[in-house]
C-alpha cells in the first residue's frame, strides 16, 4: 500500500451511516463556526452524505461549499441531502485530499471531519488543504482518537473491539489515534499558526446507549471493516459476533457511559 493511499476502514454500510448522518455542523465543527462568515467559500472534504455539507451551506449563503468524497457512491447521497434543504449553494465532486483537483488560493476555508485518520499520508493531506486555501484562510480538521475513547461499565469485549479496530484501521493504512497527532501533523505539513482544542461525543441515555452500541454491534459483523477484519486474518466470525454481543450487553447497562475523545486544528494560512 502506498504511503499516499488509504483502505476506507468503515465503507458505507447502513449502520455507518447512521453514524454519519447524524453528525452536523453543530455537534461536529462547533470549533470552527465562529470564523464562518457569509461569503465564503468553503471546501467540504470527506464529506459522506454530506448532512455537515449542507449546515456549513446555510451558514453561508452569500457563499458557496463544495463537498468532496473519494467515495463517488456516496455522493449521490450527499446531493439528495442538499436537495432536500432546497441549498443552491453547494456541489460535489470525488476527489483526492493528497492531490486536490483545485487552483491555489480557491477557497476561504477548508473543512476535514474524521478524515486524516483514514489517510495514507495526514501530511501531504494537510498540505494540499493550505495550498487551496487564501492567505489568511483556515485549515480546520477534526478527528477522534480510539486510544483515548472510554466507557463504562468495562465489558471486557470491548476491550476485545478496541484492540481490533486499532489493527484493521492501521492494516488499512491510516492511524486511528490520530486525535493527538494533529499538531504534529500541522507543525510538519508548515502550519505556524495553529489553535488546538479537543471536544466530545458523549453516549449515556437509554436511546443513545442503544443507537451508538446498536451501530456498532451492527457495523461489527455486517460491514465493510467486518469483511476487512476477516479477510486481513485480524479475527473470525465468531470472535466478531462475540464483540458484537459485548456491544450489546453494555448498551443495555442502565449505568453505560461512553466518551470519544476528537482533536481539533484550526490553521490560519
Amino acid at each position: 500500500m502506498s504511503k499516499e493511499t488509504a483502505v476506507y476502514t468503515h465503507g458505507h454500510h447502513a449502520s455507518v451511516l447512521r453514524s454519519h448522518t447524524w453528525r452536523t455542523a453543530a455537534n461536529s465543527a462547533a470549533y470552527l463556526l465562529g470564523e464562518l462568515k457569509p461569503h465564503m467559500a468553503v471546501l467540504d472534504v470527506g464529506c459522506g452524505p454530506g448532512t455537515i455539507t449542507a449546515d456549513l451551506a446555510a451558514l453561508v449563503p452569500e457563499g458557496r461549499v463544495t463537498g468532496v468524497d473519494a467515495a463517488p457512491g456516496i455522493l449521490d447521497r450527499a446531493r439528495a441531502t442538499a436537495a432536500e434543504r432546497g441549498l443552491d449553494n453547494v456541489e460535489f465532486a470525488v476527489a483526492d485530499v493528497h492531490a486536490l483537483d483545485f487552483p491555489d488560493a480557491t477557497f476561504c476555508v477548508a473543512h476535514a471531519h474524521q478524515v486524516l485518520q483514514h489517510v495514507g499520508d495526514p501530511v501531504q493531506a494537510l498540505r494540499e488543504l493550505r495550498r487551496v486555501v487564501k492567505p489568511g484562510g483556515i485549515v480546520a480538521v477534526r478527528d477522534s482518537d480510539y486510544a483515548a475513547m472510554t466507557w463504562y461499565p468495562q465489558v471486557p469485549g470491548l476491550d476485545d473491539w478496541h484492540g481490533l479496530y486499532q489493527r484493521v484501521a492501521r492494516a488499512n493504512g491510516g492511524e486511528p489515534d490520530a486525535g493527538r497527532r494533529l499538531k504534529s501533523w500541522a507543525l510538519e505539513a508548515g502550519f505556524t499558526d495553529i489553535t488546538a482544542t479537543s471536544s466530545t461525543w458523549t453516549y449515556t441515555t437509554d436511546e443513545e446507549r442503544a443507537w451508538w452500541s446498536g451501530l456498532w454491534a451492527e457495523r461489527t459483523t455486517d460491514s465493510a471493516y467486518a469483511r476487512r477484519a476477516t479477510e486481513g486474518g485480524h479475527a473470525d466470525e465468531a470472535q466478531l459476533a462475540e464483540i458484537a454481543d459485548a456491544w450489546r450487553t453494555w448498551g443495555e447497562a442502565p449505568d453505560g457511559w461512553f466518551a470519544v475523545l476528537h482533536g481539533e486544528l484550526l490553521c490560519r494560512v
